[in-house]
């Protein structure tokens, strides 16, 4: 059996965010201030008689030593914390040390005194004859509360010091913790987006595989088409594999080999008709979400024995700080389209999309089906309207600011 390791009571040691230098330096300025102002004090007080040589400066003296014992305090406050289990215990060693740490200074100063001046210079300390001083008469007279005194006050700066560099250190943690929960969080929205796009990507190669299946026999010619066509599809989806977003005209180019393979499968059955204004082709829109779009209205468009002629018609336009894109058909309008809508929403195209725009956008972004002029089904994407030089101007602003 292995013997328990006892876990240690000595609390780890605080890094104050400053320096140790800094900390030095601010002991050092804080006791020489008062050391002055004591200096000041002897020598414009006119109730003091003159004091002579060296022993003047005693009182003077003894800030210094405070100076130096500061630190030490400092440690006391640090190993011996305050806490519930503990502190009645740490308190009286607290205490214990801070009634030594007096006397050794008040014995320290009356020496110097003893050494250097006739106690008759000091009549604030009434006392006996340097001849017949001993430490005795410093523990009954209780000369050294003073000190006493000066202890509690350095010993709580100590505790007060503990408690803001522990507030300071449970500030950066948290921060840290939250700056590592966003970048999980990203990590989280950037994985369920390729988890989408890889189950959109396989959605639309099957149906192109199956298209060139049904085409192999009766035109081989258009079959080579396909097969250039989706080769191309095919280098457009790896290249952007690590990118959310693409330009518009990106967009555009993926959806016309798409498309110019659907007029293959429906040999002139297809009619598509593009509304899109040139100054918004550096717009940035999520990669491959038009696609779904047009899938949806080619397999839920007009009737053969109805309309012969497949009408597929793609807009896009700027409102505000949105950009509208909207794919129209001419099928049989909202009462079939609905109904084919609602059986897609369950499918991996109109699904994905929605969860997409939500994992980029959240509520800024949203899709709408509804009724389209030409009486068939209209799918409406609306998405903030932003481009790529935005992003940048917005990157470079940004490490000003924090």
């Amino acid at each position: 059996m292995q013997p328990t390791s006892k876990r240690s009571s000595t609390p780890p040691l605080l890094r104050p965010p400053w320096t140790p230098t800094t900390e030095r330096i601010a002991i050092v300025a804080f006791w020489l201030f008062l050391a002055a102002l004591e200096l000041l004090r002897r020598k414009v007080n006119p109730f003091l008689p003159p004091q002579l040589g060296l022993a003047a400066y005693v009182g003077v003296a003894s800030y210094l030593v405070w100076m130096l014992i500061t630190p030490v305090i400092f440690g006391l406050a640090q190993r011996l914390p305050l806490e519930r289990e503990t502190g009645g215990r740490r308190l009286a060693l607290l205490l214990g040390a801070g009634l030594l740490i007096a006397i050794s200074v008040e014995l320290l100063q009356f020496g110097a005194i003893q050494t250097l001046l006739d106690p008759s210079d000091f009549p604030e300390r009434p006392g006996p004859p340097p001849s017949s001083f001993s430490p005795f008469d410093a523990l009954l007279r209780l000369w050294f509360l003073d000190d006493f005194v000066i202890y509690l006050a350095v010993l709580a700066v100590g505790f007060a010091r503990n408690y803001f560099i522990r507030l300071h250190e449970r500030e950066q943690e948290s921060a840290r913790l939250q700056a590592e929960a966003a970048s999980l969080q990203a990590q989280l929205a950037d994985a369920r987006l390729s988890a989408l796009r890889m189950q959109l990507n396989p959605h639309f190669l099957f149906n192109t595989l199956n298209t060139i299946s049904s085409l192999a026999d009766d035109d081989p010619e258009g079959v080579q088409r396909i097969v250039a066509r989706l080769s191309g599809l095919l280098r457009r989806t790896l290249e952007g594999a690590n990118r959310q977003e693409v330009p518009l005209t990106e967009e555009l180019a993926f959806l016309r080999d798409y498309l110019e393979i659907q007029q293959v499968r429906f040999q002139g059955h297809l009619e598509v008709l593009e509304d899109v204004d040139d100054a918004l082709h550096d717009a940035l829109v999520p990669y491959l979400i038009l696609q779904p779009l047009v899938e949806n209205a080619i397999k839920h468009g007009s009737d053969e024995a109805t309309n012969p002629i497949r009408r597929i018609v793609l807009s896009v336009q700027r409102k505000a700080n949105q950009l509208v894109l909207a794919v129209r058909d001419n099928g049989p309008g909202m009462a079939h389209g609905a109904e084919a809508a609602a059986a897609d929403a369950g499918r991996v195209g109109l699904a994905n999309t929605r969860a997409r725009l939500e994992a980029l956008y959240g509520t800024d972004a949203s899709l709408f089906l509804g009724k389209a002029p030409e009486g068939g089904l209209a799918a409406i994407i609306n998405v903030p309207y932003h481009t790529a030089a935005d992003l940048r101007a917005v990157a470079a602003i940004a490490p000003s600011h924090a």
